[in-house]
């Protein structure tokens, strides 16, 4: 698939966490929405300010887990009652105490691995090439010591012209724009 042609976002850098915090806060309240943070370590700050909340992995690992547990249970009802009945001391075909054991187990294997997948495919991960790394502060400075505004062209409110004066009113060190 042929990469869009023009202008991915506009990325602001800033010094402190403290200045991407109160600038994406402003980013939020002025309304831009497509946007994102880059930081060298985790800061929780800068996700609330820009209105990220989401949590789907605890409902995917959830649905994985009830996955399982029916997954088990079927499958050991099937086998018990219809595919291969034994008559075993006289007890009944479905004997469902039996079948605790091994589905709870299936539905702890199940929510670990649809937590594991389900998390990366809802980051969209593996992804080999994103085009913020074209901008060469981000190169430099991302994993080490720089704190990074990301403002997407897709974003409604986005135009070039007003959103880098937004930016610049920020007071960060650098406002470039990041072709796709």
């Amino acid at each position: 698939m042929p990469l869009p042609e023009g202008v991915y976002c506009l990325m602001a850098e800033f010094e402190t966490p403290t200045d991407l915090v109160r600038a994406a806060q402003a980013a939020h309240k002025a309304g831009y929405r497509r946007m994102d943070c880059y930081t060298p370590y985790p800061v929780e700050e800068a996700a609330e300010a820009i209105g990220f909340h989401r949590d789907e992995v605890s409902l995917v690992c959830l649905l994985g887990g009830l996955l399982g547990l029916a997954a088990m249970f079927g499958l050991e009802t099937w086998i018990n009652v219809w595919a291969f009945p034994l008559n075993i001391a006289g007890r009944p075909y479905f004997s469902w105490p039996a079948f605790c054991v091994p589905a709870y187990e299936w539905t702890i294997l199940y929510a670990g691995l649809s937590a594991c997948f389900g998390m990366l495919a809802l980051n969209g991960l593996p992804k080999p090439y994103h085009p913020v790394f074209n901008a060469a502060n981000f190169r430099n400075g991302a994993s080490s010591d720089k704190f990074f505004l990301c403002i997407e062209a897709t974003d409604p409110k986005f135009e070039l012209a007003d959103s880098r004066t937004f930016l610049q009113a920020q007071s960060p060190l650098s406002v470039v724009e990041v072709e796709y």
